[in-house]
């Protein structure tokens, strides 16, 4: 058994520390798949456990990062054989069980998505844990029933991983897209995703009436709290949010209101233990669904010693679309 190359996250006397190190092989924790691991991502929470703003890594030593694409390099499991490419993300990766960003990673088999044809592993992180958990709001979305016909909707936090992921595969289907960002210098950008019109955040910031003038059919929020409660309370009747990320903060200061009086629907979107035939519909959909010469434009890569210093920068909102990670 050798070493491989990781970023490590270990416990100290005042909060964590992380470093690009060797990581020895024996200590892999167990799985029925081991993986050379090729790209990874930075995600929201990645961001949180590289700067240990928050509880993220449960134990220690944990490596980082919740999502990788790779190729399948030893297996025991029946349905995965040496040469197999996949994509793995969510199921404590990077909190639980040695995470993404390092050479290796060895994990259960049954946590493992075949990589559709025509998608690249780099492709694959391209679109990551943002991506398709962007595609699994759309999925809850279209489950509710909401179609293009219904009206448009709206998605914030957008000119980040899941905003922008969102904004384009929604276009795409035929939607009108409000895009909400606290960065309205992105409005050319987002437009150029396919948003119909980009509007200020700080229209959703404010305290939340129970009921206000409907706008919109659906939306895929990534920001919680203030924000969210505002999106329900601005939902057309019957309409629904799907929930999937808690930027702003985990409170919901809404009311009853929007879901007694208008039939709004609020929809939790999970994409870390999602079972594995809804992972498999999501990524096959990506496959059509998403214009890969939008996720081009959109994605912008680094090195694994890279990784590092980018975990402050997504917390502050200073990363734009997608990073991949290039580990080998």
């Amino acid at each position: 058994m050798g070493t491989f190359k990781a970023i490590r996250i270990d416990k100290a006397e005042k909060g964590t520390t992380v470093a690009l190190t060797q990581f020895d092989e024996a200590e892999l924790m167990e799985g029925d798949v081991t993986v050379r691991v090729e790209w990874s991502t930075l995600n929201y929470k990645d961001g949180l456990a590289l700067t240990g703003k928050a509880p993220v890594v449960r134990r220690f030593p944990m490596i980082a990062g919740i999502d990788f694409a790779g190729t399948v390099e030893q297996s025991s499991h029946p349905q995965w054989k040496a040469g197999d490419r996949v994509v793995c993300n969510g199921w404590g990766m990077g909190e639980t069980h040695l995470g993404a960003y390092a050479e290796k990673a060895r994990v259960k088999g049954d946590w493992l998505v075949r990589l559709p044809e025509g998608i690249s592993t780099r492709d694959a992180m391209a679109i990551g844990t943002a991506g398709y958990t962007a595609m699994l709001s759309v999925l809850a979305l279209e489950k509710h029933g909401l179609s293009p016909k219904s009206g448009p909707v709206v998605v914030t936090g957008a000119a980040g991983g899941v905003g922008s992921v969102a904004i384009a595969v929604l276009s795409k289907l035929g939607y009108h897209v409000i895009a909400s960002t606290g960065r309205m210098s992105e409005a050319d950008y987002l437009k150029s995703l396919g948003a119909a019109e980009a509007i200020d955040r700080n229209e959703l910031s404010g305290p939340a009436k129970p009921l206000a003038k409907e706008r919109w059919a659906g939306g895929v929020d990534s920001v919680g709290s203030t924000t969210l409660a505002n999106l329900l309370s601005m939902t057309k009747y019957g309409g629904a949010i799907a929930a999937c990320g808690l930027a702003a903060g985990m409170d919901l200061p809404s009311s009853v209101a929007p879901f007694i009086l208008r039939g709004v629907c609020l929809l939790g979107i999970d994409s870390v233990m999602c079972p594995i035939e809804q992972r498999k519909v999501a990524w096959h959909r990506l496959a059509a669904d998403l214009d890969r010469g939008k996720l081009a434009e959109i994605t912008h890569e680094i090195g694994l010693p890279d990784v590092v210093g980018q975990g402050a920068k997504i917390l502050s909102g200073q990363v734009r679309g997608r990073i991949v990670v290039k580990i080998v």
